[in-house]
């Protein structure tokens, strides 16, 4: 539990300082305000960065947060229960995936910043780019689950290999249900929309991104020292 709660309190603080970081460059003659609503329509004494949108995402992220915390520490404690656990060989075809992951959440994070300097071009570009490099990170895990299980480390045979295809589908899993947010936000800029007007889209895209990209990284690290 110790060990659970140190992992959730470390993606929490990277998370939460990239989320709000950008908050103290913002220019408050560039946002439209009213006289009850301060920056992107919430109230003045909030500050600038606690979009509802931001926080919902905050939201679900700690939730997130806690069920991979809570994975990875009943994988720790698993693997000290007992002599029946084989540690699963890492397949080499994971390194080719974090870079196509860490490409993807570059890509985002550049047409987040194309969609807040109105360049449609460039974000059409970064938001293909994002979602290519996504799409082949999740054929390369498919590929690599199909390896092990060539080789013989199918889900049953062990404790090890069952935390494995666990861990990594979870991951996966919530890749896909990013990639139906990246969609509907693509076919937005597809149909014409304005930049300004799916620049909230983008920037959601772009951090879920990032902490999946976090979250791999803790992963990817994980299997490799145990």
């Amino acid at each position: 539990m110790t060990i659970s709660l140190i992992i959730l309190a470390v993606m929490m603080a990277i998370f939460g300082g990239w989320l709000f970081s950008h908050s103290l460059n913002v220019r408050p003659w560039e946002s439209t305000q009213t006289a009850e609503t301060g920056t992107y329509g919430h109230p003045r004494h909030l500050p600038p960065a606690a979009t509802a949108e931001r926080v919902g995402l905050a939201v679900f992220l700690a939730v997130v947060i806690s069920l991979f915390a809570l994975s990875i520490s009943a994988y720790l404690m698993r693997m000290d229960m007992g002599h029946d656990w084989r540690s699963v060989p890492v397949p080499g075809l994971l390194w080719a995936n974090s870079v196509f992951l860490l490409l993807g959440s570059l890509a985002l994070q550049w047409a987040w910043s194309s969609a807040r300097r109105g360049q449609r071009d460039a974000l059409r570009t970064g938001l293909w780019l994002g979602g290519g490099f996504t799409i082949a990170f999740m054929v390369g895990q498919m590929l690599a689950w199909q390896q092990l299980e060539a080789a013989g480390y199918s889900l049953p045979a062990n404790p090890a290999n069952a935390f494995f295809f666990l861990m990594t589908g979870l991951h996966a899993l919530h890749l896909l249900g990013g990639l139906v947010a990246w969609a509907r936000t693509l076919f937005k800029v597809l149909g014409g929309a304005d930049t300004q007007k799916v620049r909230a889209s983008v920037e959601l895209c772009a951090l879920y991104w990032h902490f999946l990209l976090v979250v791999w990284a803790i992963l990817f690290i994980l299997l490799l020292m145990t």
